[in-house]
């Protein structure tokens, strides 16, 4: 086999992102390629490197990325090619997932593969809707049946009438389609038309809703609530089952969709923080924040750091590539002499350096380059070194502000701010939200910019809040109303301008 590359089929489990284990986290962390399904994973790929190569292999009704000889191509291709791949698949590898063929298809071509198992949605989803799918005097045993072939065919491999008569519950993936034909199928074997039924869609995630009904009205009760795909159908006595939900009660961001456009690495801090409130999270990563290479400045930069008198550092992005770079030197906060002043422009950039060991000796009231100015109204900067270390395409605000005071003023670029492409699938998710959040103006101009004409008319139905003012006024001179701003201009202000006052 292939010492080097190595492919990992993970269970990304039900669709909660907290559901998958530990060791398919740990490899997806550390993978060079991640190739994706289509549903149970979006929010996943943000735990991704972020350099690490996306592929995306999902499935949907009308739209196939890659068939399934496609991906079992792409697999053994990446593997060879020396990568670590791990093949993301919603649920366990093994249940409906086709993982059996793509195991094959790699020990076929003499390759290393390893499979991580997930939480199957046919016990997730139910048991995140109070259903067990085993208790004790009702149900012993559960079946697991593909819901995916036409129950009226007489062509077909599932025996509906055998399982009619197998004791116990009977859990039906991907059947949603053919819902009503199931149930008459069940009953015509012997089921009886009051059994229990329980329909739980968009198991374990924000967008969990379930219906009860029974065989005889269960259909008819999903049409009328709208109630679809993708969703697992529980039929049995424990179906039945009351006092068995133990979700918290309903918290104040439940109901919402809210869209977050920050990069995919940077994500995780709003996102958790929304989806701890009960939001359901549309992740739309407009941008890419990619450290700049090769720069002579930033070498000069970091050669004199110890002779400026002020180092300014203008977002955490900043702070996080400055302490990459001194990494790369096997240097630390030692590299600061105690005369040169740290400046943070709030206090997400001071965390960012404090975790290099490195304190701000100031941090603005206000987080913006207007306040780092006002904080430094009481130093005397002029003729004195300062280092601004920041965004290429960051404003001159700064820069302008502190030459007026006759500061030699030194500007490095640590990183670029480039736009990421989302796929239509995914802006078409954002447009449906009801809420978009903007952390920078990189984010507003990126998003802006993927929109059709067409798009664009549907931006009125979205109530836009924005970080700060400087983000506001971008919003605002592309075109957008602005609902709402952070008083804080920080991620924990923003979601506090998002909770209903």
């Amino acid at each position: 086999m292939d010492t080097e590359g190595i492919a990992y089929l993970v269970g990304a489990g039900p669709g909660d992102p907290g559901l998958i284990t530990v060791r398919g986290m740990a490899l997806l962390r550390e993978a060079d390629v991640v190739v994706t399904d289509r549903l149970g994973t979006e929010r996943l790929l943000a735990e991704c490197r972020p350099d690490a190569e996306i592929i995306d292999a999902g499935k949907a009704p009308g739209r196939v990325a890659l068939t399934q000889d496609e991906i079992n191509q792409t697999l053994v291709d990446q593997v060879r090619a020396g990568k670590r791949v791990v093949r993301l698949k919603g649920g366990d590898p093994f249940v409906f997932g086709r993982g059996g063929e793509e195991v094959q298809a790699l020990l076929r071509a003499g390759l290393a593969v390893e499979v991580v198992p997930g939480i199957t949605s046919a016990i997730g989803a139910p048991a995140y809707a109070g259903v067990p799918v085993t208790h004790r005097a009702v149900s012993t045993s559960f079946t697991v049946i593909t819901g995916h072939e036409d129950p009226t065919k007489p062509s077909e491999q599932t025996d509906w009438d055998a399982l009619a008569k197998i004791p116990g519950t009977l859990v039906i993936l991907m059947g949603m389609g053919r819902l009503a034909a199931i149930c008459a199928r069940l009953v015509a074997g012997g089921r009886p038309p009051t059994q229990p039924v329980a329909v739980v869609q968009w198991g374990t995630t924000e967008r969990q809703r379930e219906v009860r009904g029974t065989l005889a009205t269960i259909a008819e009760v999903c049409a009328r609530q709208g109630v679809g795909s993708p969703a697992v159908t529980v039929v049995g006595d424990v179906a039945g089952l009351e006092d068995l939900d133990w979700r918290p009660p309903r918290r104040p961001l439940a109901g919402r969709r809210i869209v977050v456009t920050r990069a995919r690495a940077q994500a995780s801090e709003l996102r958790d923080r929304l989806v701890a409130l009960g939001a359901e999270v549309v992740e739309l990563p407009v941008i890419r924040i990619v450290p700049v290479a090769g720069s002579p400045e930033i070498d000069v930069a970091l050669d004199e750091l110890a002779d400026y008198d002020y180092v300014i550092l203008t977002s955490p992005n900043g702070a996080r590539c400055l302490l990459d770079r001194l990494a790369d030197r096997d240097l630390d906060a030692r590299a600061f002499e105690r005369a040169t002043r740290i400046v943070a422009i709030g206090p997400g950039t001071a965390d960012a350096l404090a975790e290099g060991g490195i304190r701000a000796d100031i941090v603005p009231e206000r987080f913006v380059a207007e306040g780092i100015l006002e904080a430094l109204e009481s130093e005397e900067v002029s003729g004195r070194r300062v280092l601004v270390a920041r965004a290429r395409e960051a404003r001159d605000t700064l820069i302008d502000g502190l030459r007026e005071r006759d500061a030699s003023v030194d500007v490095v670029a640590l990183y670029d701010t480039v736009t990421e492409t989302p796929t239509p699938e995914q802006i078409a998710a954002a447009l449906s939200a009801d809420t978009i959040t903007f952390t920078a103006s990189s984010t507003v101009t990126s998003f802006m910019a993927l929109l059709s004409p067409e798009d664009r008319t549907k931006l009125t139905a979205l109530r836009v809040v924005s970080i700060g003012p400087v983000t506001s006024e971008t919003a605002r001179d592309a075109g957008l109303t602005v609902h709402a701003q952070a008083t804080e201009h920080t991620i924990p202000g923003l979601v506090a301008a998002l909770l209903p006052s």
